[in-house]
């Protein structure tokens, strides 16, 4: 039994049980993900005895509201052009070199480089440069601008464009793969090598990351038709995938092509998991979001490549995505929780705790926060990598000169440590370890 049914059945313990005949399953009602708890309890109680409502109701109200006080994650929306546009109105030109414009005083952030980063881990390098940061600005009279939650998404956006979350690739190793992997045989740099084979300088998705993974799945199926078993599979594992990447868009005429990322709410993504086969072998979407997740682009787009002659072998029915809907579906079934990057709230618990962060942001929902600080596990909004970056911009600097207010040392975090207290920032205040220190 799931813990909603379980606080109705304290309920009806309170308010009596109604006959065995008049009972109706609680599970598949709360099975449905898009009806609001508090509208199921109307709806459920009248339908063994209406005359229950009035009796039931309030109690039921209590529980659905406990279970939903807590902010509940959104879809996660994000472009990386507003973030490129937002990362020169910030002003972070003045320090940083974008592409060879700007300041020298701190890395290049506008080179598309392999760098490794999850989301906590970009948030938390964000968090330890922070005071540095401040600093510089102070004496450079800058002004910092503000960030809100959305800006945020557009700035990872913008900098998973740039490749801050692939890991390292090899322009050497790359050719190797092209070479070898029989790619060169077919695709052509600059001219045809086969009919109908556009070449590499009129390929538009070498720097989309989804529209490179719909490319890849829509070449699968004529592929396999055009080589049959004549020619063993090109399998690529996600390295490979990265340092064909790095090979590819660093020739001459790719160079000039724009990165763009951006994430849709993923309105129609459920549909299309659905209608485009993907229910047939991987039960559901929630089944597939849990296989891929943390997992970055290239490592989806290696994976569904290797895929392809399994699902014909299996007479699987060919699925072409028109332009956009692989964007659609992955943004619904992969977008949020890797941006969200929860990993370990036993260790986020115990970060909470060792940083000092306890003392002025309680947790403990029964008591106020001290120092003024806000309760962060008040349930009032869903924390992720971005949501961190935001709160950190808004509230960091006059955070900083309470700590030093108060001779506390900034707290320093590792990537694991972010991800860690996201998780347990998320976990609903009603949870034990949230009231136990």
């Amino acid at each position: 039994m799931t813990r909603a049914p379980k606080l109705i059945y304290c309920c009806l313990k309170a308010v009596g049980r109604p006959p065995r005949s008049a009972r109706v399953p609680l599970d598949p009602l709360f099975a449905q993900p898009n009806q609001p708890r508090l509208r199921l309890a109307a709806i459920w109680t009248s339908l063994f005895n209406p005359s229950l409502s009035r009796l039931l109701i309030l109690p039921f109200a209590a529980a659905a509201l406990a279970l939903t006080a807590h902010a509940q994650p959104t879809a996660f929306q994000a472009d990386s052009n507003r973030g490129a546009r937002l990362f020169g109105d910030l002003s972070c030109a003045t320090c940083h070199n974008v592409n060879g414009r700007g300041g020298n005083s701190a890395p290049d952030l506008g080179r598309l480089a392999d760098r490794n980063f999850t989301p906590a881990a970009l948030a938390a390098t964000m968090w330890n440069h922070a005071p540095a940061m401040w600093s510089a600005m102070s004496a450079r009279g800058v002004h910092a601008g503000d960030v809100d939650e959305q800006a945020a998404a557009d700035l990872f956006a913008y900098f998973y464009s740039m490749r801050f979350f692939e890991k390292p690739g090899d322009a050497a190793r790359g050719k190797r793969v092209f070479d070898e992997r029989g790619c060169s045989k077919c695709h052509g740099l600059t001219q045809e090598l086969q009919p109908g084979i556009a070449p590499l300088s009129r390929w538009q998705s070498l720097n989309h990351p989804f529209a490179l993974s719909e490319a890849m799945w829509n070449h699968m199926r004529p592929m396999l038709a055009a080589t049959g078993a004549r020619v063993a599979w090109p399998e690529l594992s996600s390295q490979d995938l990265s340092d064909l990447l790095v090979y590819l868009r660093n020739l001459p005429m790719a160079r000039a092509s724009v990165p763009d990322f951006r994430i849709t709410l993923g309105e129609t993504g459920r549909s299309l998991f659905r209608e485009k086969g993907c229910a047939n072998c991987h039960g559901s979407d929630t089944a597939l979001a849990g296989r891929i997740r943390g997992s970055t682009m290239t490592e989806i787009a290696a994976a569904m490549w290797n895929h392809g002659p399994r699902m014909a072998a299996l007479d699987a029915p060919p699925a072409v995505f028109q332009p956009g809907e692989m964007r659609e579906l992955l943004s619904y079934v992969w977008a949020q929780q890797f941006f969200e990057d929860a990993r370990d709230p036993a260790r986020g618990r115990r970060v909470f705790v060792a940083k000092g962060c306890a003392g002025c942001h309680e947790n403990a929902a029964s008591r106020p926060p001290s120092g003024g600080a806000p309760n962060l596990a008040s349930g009032s909004r869903h924390f992720s990598g971005p949501v961190m970056t935001a709160v950190l911009w808004r509230h960091g600097p006059a955070m900083l000169e309470r700590m030093k207010a108060s001779g506390v040392k900034w707290p320093r975090l590792s990537a694991e440590d972010m991800s860690g207290l996201i998780a347990y920032l998320n976990l609903p205040n009603t949870l034990p370890n949230k009231e136990k220190r």
